[in-house]
C-alpha cells in the first residue's frame, strides 16, 4: 500500500516535468541565444502556453533555448512556426545589465485554438542566480540555483531540485517534487500531490488536491492538505500537519509534532519527542508508539485507550479505559491525543 501510494505522489507530481523533458530531448531548439558573454544574476521568463526549465548546473554553456510546439504537441516546420509567430506573438529575449529577460505573448485576446502554439523556455545559467518565472500553460522545472526563486503556473507541476535561499511556487495545475533544498521554501498547489525529500530549513507545503509524502526533513515544516494523506518519514525538528481528505501514517519522527485528522486514522511512530506532542483523529483510531524512556506528561483521550505494556511501573496519574492522565519516568514533555471516535492504541519501545 505504502508503494502503490508513493508511486502516486511521484507520477502526479512529475509527469508533466517528464513530458517536457522528453520532448526537448527529442527535439532541435527553435533558436538559442548565447549569454557567453552576459553575467547573469537574474532570470525573467513570462510565457502562456509552454513549460519553464531553468539549470544552474555546471559545465553547460550559458544560453536560452527556444522550443516550439504546435496544437496537440505537433510538430512544426521552421517555415510554419515563423508564420504564426508573425501573426499571433511576440518572443522576445533580452539582456539588461546582468538580467535576462524571455517573454513569449499573444498578441490577440483571443485566437483560433487550431492555430496556437506552445512557447516553451530552457535556460543555462551560472549558479548564484535569482528568478521570476510564469507561465499558464506548462510545468516549470528549477534546479542547482541560489538566489531568490519565484514561480507560478496554473497549468502544470512544479519540479525543484538542489536549491538553496528563498523558494516560492504556485500551481493550480499539478503536483509538486521539491528535493534537495533548503533555507526557506513555500510551495502550494490545488492540483496534485507533494513530495518533499531531503529538505531543511523553514518549509511550508499545502495542497487542496492531493496527499502529502514527506520524508528525511529538518527544520520548522507546516504542511496541509483537504484532498489526500499524509506520509512522514525521517523528521527532524518541528512539524504541523493536518488533513481533511484521508489519514496520516508518521514514522521515525525526532521532533515537536502536531498532527490532525478528520478523514481516517492517525499512526505516529516517535523516536523522541521534542517540545510537544499533540494528535487529533475525530474519525479514526491513534495508534502511537513512544519512547520507553523519555519523561512526558500523558493527556490520552478515546472511546478506549489501550496501551503496551500494560501497566508502566513509573507511571503516576489516572489510568481509566478511556482516558490516561499522568506522568511517565517523572513527567516532563506534554502529549496530548484525542480520538473522537475511535480508540487510542499507545506502545512504549
Amino acid at each position: 500500500m505504502i508503494m502503490k501510494t508513493y508511486l502516486i505522489f511521484f507520477i502526479v507530481a512529475c509527469q508533466s516535468m517528464v513530458a517536457l523533458a522528453q520532448d526537448n530531448e527529442k527535439q532541435t531548439p527553435y533558436l538559442t541565444k548565447s549569454l557567453a558573454n552576459n553575467a547573469i544574476s537574474s532570470v525573467v521568463v513570462n510565457t502562456s502556453a509552454g513549460g519553464i526549465e531553468v539549470s544552474g548546473q555546471s559545465g553547460q554553456a550559458p544560453r536560452v533555448e527556444v522550443y516550439i510546439r504546435g496544437n496537440n504537441n505537433r510538430d512544426l516546420s521552421k517555415e510554419e512556426i515563423r508564420k504564426r509567430l508573425d501573426e499571433d506573438y511576440d518572443l522576445s529575449i533580452t539582456v539588461t545589465g546582468h538580467e535576462v529577460t524571455a517573454t513569449a505573448k499573444n498578441k490577440h485576446n483571443f485566437s483560433n485554438w487550431r492555430n496556437q502554439i506552445s512557447i516553451s523556455f530552457k535556460v543555462y545559467v551560472p549558479e548564484q542566480v535569482s528568478t521570476n518565472l510564469k507561465t499558464s500553460g506548462g510545468g516549470i522545472r528549477l534546479d542547482n540555483l541560489k538566489g531568490n526563486e519565484n514561480f507560478s503556473t496554473s497549468g502544470g507541476g512544479l519540479q525543484i531540485d538542489r536549491l538553496t535561499g528563498t523558494i516560492h511556487g504556485r500551481t493550480s495545475g499539478g503536483g509538486i517534487d521539491v528535493s534537495n533544498s533548503s533555507e526557506d521554501i513555500d510551495l502550494e498547489t490545488s492540483g496534485g500531490g507533494i513530495k518533499a525529500k531531503n529538505c531543511s530549513g523553514t518549509i511550508k507545503l499545502e495542497t487542496s488536491g492531493g496527499g502529502l509524502l514527506l520524508e528525511d526533513l529538518k527544520g520548522k515544516i507546516t504542511a496541509h492538505t483537504s484532498g489526500g494523506g499524509v506520509q512522514g518519514n525521517n523528521i527532524e525538528g518541528e512539524l504541523i500537519t493536518g488533513t481533511s481528505g484521508g489519514g496520516i501514517d508518521l514514522k521515525g519522527m525526532n521532533c515537536s509534532l502536531d498532527a490532525s485528522t478528520s478523514a481516517g486514522s492517525l499512526n505516529a511512530r516517535m523516536k523522541h519527542v521534542g517540545k510537544y506532542l499533540k494528535l487529533n483523529a475525530s474519525s479514526g483510531n491513534i495508534n502511537l508508539e513512544l519512547p520507553l524512556k523519555q519523561g512526558l506528561d500523558l493527556n490520552l483521550r478515546g472511546d478506549r485507550v489501550n496501551q503496551h505494556p500494560f501497566k508502566l511501573s513509573d507511571f503516576s496519574g489516572e489510568w481509566d479505559k478511556d482516558r490516561i492522565k499522568g506522568t511517565v519516568n517523572g513527567g516532563g514533555v506534554p502529549v496530548s491525543a484525542d480520538a473522537s471516535s475511535g480508540n487510542i492504541n499507545v506502545r512504549f519501545e
